[in-house]
């Protein structure tokens, strides 16, 4: 092997034995919790990912919306991007991924990462 390639062989063993090390955790702990607004309400953990279904209820201002997945509502934060090309009404079942926001004084929010439509 001429010199230059095997120097560009061994500068690039360790990008490939970082990029697998920092792989997606799996394991305990990283599952999506809570899985309805009711528990997301009672125990309110910030960036908590969650996954939920339900329904936007209405408009609240700008990218908040009201969600609802009938145990609860809770506002989301959806940004335009995410919404682009996909109609959605108030009778659509979506689901949505996010981080729960949770602030000092208000009340906990989901930043919307993903959206997909369920049922129109």
């Amino acid at each position: 092997m001429p010199l230059p390639a095997m120097l560009f062989a061994f500068l690039l063993l360790p990008a490939l034995v970082i990029g697998t090390v920092q792989a997606q955790y799996t394991g305990p702990g990283a599952a999506l919790v809570p899985g309805s607004v009711a528990e997301v309400l009672k125990n309110p953990v910030d960036d908590r990912k969650v996954l939920l279904r339900g329904k936007l209820l209405k408009q609240v201002s700008g990218d908040k919306y009201l969600f609802s997945d009938g145990t609860g509502e809770i506002r989301v934060e959806i940004d335009d991007n995410l919404l682009r090309g996909i109609r959605i009404s108030e009778t659509s079942v979506i689901e949505i991924y996010g981080e729960i926001e949770k602030n000092f004084m208000r009340a906990p929010e989901i930043d919307v990462e993903r959206i997909r439509v369920i049922e129109p």
